[in-house]
């Protein structure tokens, strides 16, 4: 069971020490209470763990300060969307840029930085065709431990610092350890927080669970969590759920296809059929990730890539975000060239992207019209 307070609720007020003793009277019950900070609102959330079907709904909308109770219906308390009363919100704001399960946004750029020239190319394409997002790796868990695992902390000041300069205002970037972290806030701060990231648990990650304690435990960077390697769904919103039992609510789960031969000749089984699932089953915004799904710049006998087609049934399935591989020159890419597109390409798949977008909406929009009918 959720108890939703009343917004601005103030922790040392006597209501609230009223509604804290009458809960921790309550037999058998547990609670733990999530808090989030905004610039003009505070919301408080309490969730009650335990036999709380002995509790009814009017006998807790009564305490003091509480505006709303949601009985937990999934698995998934915090981030599940709930049938009975459950209409918390299904986005964020983070850095001037709005996130939920009805925006759009492309994060196209860099697998893994390789050198400041990339970074400005990649970023001034993104900031001509009027785009404020991209995906910047500097820091690269690999298969091999011969490959390149990207440059760390040394890149950081000029990722930051191009991308104040073309007005990227949100970078996707991987973190493995909680020291990269730290990096990261230490270098957005060196450089005057010219803009900002969103951590990125990579799918080896997924069911690293004290990397997810620990970046859930801060607030300030929101996070995008991939599906993990060969686990199922249900694993992988679990995941999820980590993060937001430690605090952090502003997540984004990504598709990335399946680790399965299943999915040959595609790097991996595309999972975007899985959108709609995940929306209906949690309140996050859904992001898919075509190039680590397909792999390969291979083209259908239509003369789109496959990467173009997949993105366009994720868009359609509507998908919040699209996570996907550019560079300037991908024959010198040092991680994933054969799948990332051309700085040409990017006018055209955004293009595609709209359209795309503008199918869903419209079907949308039907399926609405049709239930108010």
């Amino acid at each position: 069971m959720i108890l939703v307070l009343e917004p601005n609720t103030n922790p040392e007020s006597p209501e609230y020490r009223v509604l804290v003793g009458q809960l921790e009277r309550l037999p058998g019950i547990q609670f733990r209470v999530h808090r989030e900070v905004g610039s003009e609102v505070t919301l408080t959330e309490i969730y009650l763990i335990g036999n709380t079907g002995a509790l009814t709904l009017d006998q807790m909308q009564v305490l003091p300060s509480v505006a709303k109770v949601v009985r937990v219906s999934e698995a998934y308390r915090v981030l599940g969307r709930h049938k009975q009363g459950d209409d918390r919100p299904s986005s964020f704001d983070y850095n001037g840029v709005h996130f939920g399960q009805d925006s759009l946004h492309v994060c196209a750029g860099l697998c893994a930085v390789d050198s400041a020239e990339s970074v400005e190319a990649m970023m001034k394409a993104l900031a001509e065709h009027g785009q404020v997002c991209t995906r910047m790796g500097a820091y690269k868990p690999r298969t091999s431990p011969y490959a390149f695992q990207g440059f760390g902390a040394k890149c950081l000041p000029y990722v930051f610092e191009l991308a104040g300069k073309y007005g990227i205002k949100v970078i996707a970037m991987e973190v493995t350890h909680e020291s990269h972290v730290d990096e990261i806030r230490d270098a957005l701060a060196k450089t005057g927080n010219p803009t900002g990231v969103m951590l990125q648990i990579g799918t080896r990650n997924t069911q690293n669970f004290e990397l997810l304690k620990l970046v859930g435990r801060q607030q300030e960077f929101p996070v995008l969590i991939k599906r993990g390697f060969g686990i199922t769904l249900d694993e992988s919103l679990n995941a999820a759920e980590y993060l937001a039992t430690e605090g952090n609510r502003k997540v984004i789960f990504c598709l990335r296809g399946m680790k399965t031969n299943m999915g040959d000749p595609h790097r991996n089984f595309v999972d975007f059929a899985h959108v709609p699932a995940v929306k209906r089953l949690t309140r996050m915004p859904v992001c898919i990730d075509p190039s680590h799904s397909v792999g390969t710049r291979a083209d259908a006998p239509d003369g789109l890539l496959d990467i173009f087609h997949v993105v366009a049934q994720g868009v359609i399935a509507g998908a919040n975000m699209v996570l996907v591989d550019f560079h300037p020159n991908p024959a010198k890419a040092l991680v994933d060239g054969p799948q990332a597109l051309l700085l040409s390409e990017l006018g055209p798949f955004l293009d595609d992207v709209a359209l795309a977008r503008e199918a869903y909406l419209r079907r949308a929009a039907r399926a609405k019209a049709a239930q108010a009918a």
